[in-house]
C-alpha cells in the first residue's frame, strides 16, 4: 500500500480543463467565443486560469473542447507553445461527464485534477491532491463557504469529510457550494459512471453520495464563476486586484 501511494504521488500533476460548453447564458455578452475565451481586461479568462494552475505546479493539461474549439487551440499554440498539452475534442456534445471520460482516455495518470474552464477557484491543488490520495477517495470536491446565496445549491458533509447530500438551488444564509475543482481517481470514475452523454454532477457525483468515496476539501480562497453576465463583469473588477501582474502586460 505504501508503495502504491508513492507511485501515485510521483505522477506529474495533470489537469483536465472543461472548455467545451456552449456558453448560452453569456451569448449576448460574449458572442461567437467559447466561455473560457471571454475577455477579462483584454485577456482571455483561460489565460488567468492557466497561469494560476501553472503556478500551482500543474505540469500537464488536457483541454476538453467542443464548441468553437479552434479559438482555444489557436490561442494556446500562439501563447503557450511549450506547454505540455493534449486536446480532447468532442465529436458531438457529451455533457460534462462524457467529456471527462473522453479526456481520461488521453492519460495514464491514476489521479487527475478537473476544473471548469469558466470558473476561478484559487484552491491549492497540490494540497487537494495530497488529501485525495491520503483518503483514497474516488473523487474529492473543493467546496467554498458562502453566505447569502441562491445561485448555487448547497453541499453537506459529515465529520469524516464525506459529501453526504447535494441540496437544490434556493436561498441559503450560509453553506458550502461546489466550486468546480475536483481531484478524481480515474479508475473509480470509469467504473462508476454511465456511457455516452451524461452529466458529471447529476449522473456521477449525486449517485455516489452513499458510497463514502466522495470527499470534501474546504477552501475559503477566491471564487468566481463567469457563467452569467453579472459575475463576468465582477471578474473584470476583481482580477485587477488579484492578478496585478496582468495589468501592465
Amino acid at each position: 500500500m505504501e508503495q502504491t501511494k508513492m507511485m501515485e504521488t510521483s505522477e506529474p500533476l495533470t489537469c483536465i480543463i472543461l472548455a467545451g460548453g456552449l456558453g448560452t447564458r453569456l451569448k449576448h455578452t460574449v458572442p461567437d467565443l467559447p466561455k473560457c475565451m471571454a475577455p477579462i481586461n483584454g485577456k482571455p479568462f483561460l489565460q488567468y486560469l492557466l497561469d494560476f494552475l501553472i503556478r500551482q505546479e500543474v505540469k500537464q493539461f488536457i483541454f476538453s473542447l467542443g464548441y468553437l474549439n479552434e479559438f482555444v487551440v489557436a490561442f494556446l499554440e500562439l501563447y503557450y507553445p511549450a506547454l505540455h498539452k493534449i486536446y480532447s475534442i468532442e465529436p458531438a456534445p457529451l455533457g460534462t461527464g462524457g467529456a471527462i471520460k473522453l479526456a481520461c482516455s488521453q492519460t495514464t495518470n491514476k489521479n487527475l485534477i478537473v476544473v471548469n474552464g469558466d470558473t476561478m477557484f484559487k484552491v491549492p491543488v497540490s494540497k487537494l491532491m495530497e488529501q485525495h490520495q491520503q483518503q483514497n477517495a474516488g473523487c474529492t470536491l473543493s467546496l467554498k463557504p458562502m453566505t447569502s446565496f441562491s445561485r448555487y445549491g448547497a453541499v453537506e458533509t459529515n465529520a469524516k469529510d464525506e459529501v453526504i447530500t447535494f441540496q437544490e438551488k434556493k436561498y441559503y444564509e450560509s453553506g458550502l457550494i461546489n466550486g468546480g475543482v475536483y481531484a478524481l481517481n480515474k479508475d473509480y470514475f470509469l467504473e462508476n459512471s454511465p456511457d455516452g452523454t451524461f452529466s458529471f454532477e447529476k449522473d456521477f457525483l449525486e449517485r455516489q453520495i452513499h458510497s463514502g468515496h466522495l470527499k470534501a476539501f474546504i477552501s475559503d480562497n477566491y471564487f468566481i464563476d463567469i457563467g452569467i453576465p453579472e459575475d463576468y463583469q465582477q471578474a473584470a473588477k476583481d482580477f485587477q486586484q488579484i492578478f496585478p501582474e496582468h495589468n501592465s502586460q
